[in-house]
């Protein structure tokens, strides 16, 4: 998760003296508000409004509207690693290609069953504001880290600019899941494709 402004944690301590029932009904306001309007525009009046809390309560536990929404993000992102790691198909030795192919399939039900976290997903993509931005960044190291790691394997060449690689890789996911949706066969088929030739180049041999 990104580094945040200030030394309050996120969220603040006052908020895990809340019930289980108090916490999840704050977290499902911000699913709702941030599943149908971008971070950048959404509302925080909206959030405690579906709550039930008041505003002056909100600040109480979070410090504002970036607070929440990495509350909310790394609420999303623990459940999905949960399903991965319990997922036998997954196998962490395998290059890095296989393994987002591997980690993808594993959580397509997950995905299914909650359509609001997918559309979180793809909401941060179309947002250029700088918060979201940055932490469109952070997303990219677990890639990257493959990357390296299976450069010292050599099972990339180790010139590759594993930025770019990683860079490909989200790019290609996220825009095929912009497609099919959840198609999972059809998705699976053109990122398979698009790792091919990620791998092997298209140029044609002289």
């Amino acid at each position: 998760m990104m580094a945040l402004k200030g030394d309050d944690g996120v969220p603040k301590d006052t908020f895990h003296n809340l019930s289980d029932d108090k916490k999840r009904k704050i977290f499902d306001a911000a699913v709702q508000e941030f599943s149908t309007r971008r971070f950048s525009e959404a509302s925080i009046n909206q959030i405690v409004k579906a709550a039930g809390i008041p505003r002056g309560s909100f600040y109480q536990y979070f410090s504002g509207k970036e607070d929440i929404f990495c509350y909310m993000f790394e609420e999303i992102l623990k459940e999905k690693r949960d399903v991965i790691r319990q997922s036998e198909s997954v196998d962490p030795d395998a290059d890095v290609f296989e393994i987002c192919i591997q980690a993808t399939g594993a959580s397509f039900e997950w995905g299914r069953l909650n359509p609001k976290y997918s559309q979180i997903g793809m909401l941060m993509e179309i947002d250029n504001s700088e918060f979201i931005t940055k932490l469109r960044g952070a997303s990219f190291e677990g890639l990257r880290k493959m990357i390296e790691r299976d450069k010292k394997r050599g099972l990339i060449k180790p010139e590759t600019d594993s930025d770019l690689v990683a860079d490909m890789i989200y790019a290609l996911i996220w825009k095929q899941y912009s497609l099919v949706g959840f198609n999972e066969e059809l998705f699976l088929e053109k990122v398979n494709d698009g790792f091919k030739i990620i791998r092997e180049g298209i140029a044609g041999g002289k």
